[in-house]
């Protein structure tokens, strides 16, 4: 099996401009009734987390972003998504 490796830098960024993960976290914290805080008490991590995620400042983990989407059964693609940076 062929174990390649790439910079961080280059999964993240593209040529000829930044990818930016984006995400609708507070449009489906709202439609499932969830506060900032229940939202966090049900996932484990702090209200702050939580802010920052929504406000984009924080990227989750993958072992978080998959417990995002099951929570609310859907798949991570449909909250987190990326978008190119104009």
């Amino acid at each position: 099996m062929l174990d390649v490796k790439l910079p961080l830098q280059y999964t993240l960024n593209k040529l000829e401009g930044r990818t930016l993960l984006k995400n609708r976290l507070p449009e489906f914290r709202k439609l499932h009734g969830y506060s900032q805080e229940s939202l966090a008490e049900a996932l484990g991590v702090s209200r702050q987390t939580v802010i920052s995620i929504e406000k984009g400042k924080y990227n989750p983990s993958l072992p978080l972003a998959l417990q995002i989407a099951k929570l609310f059964k859907t798949n991570v693609e449909s909250i987190f998504f990326f978008e190119e940076e104009r």
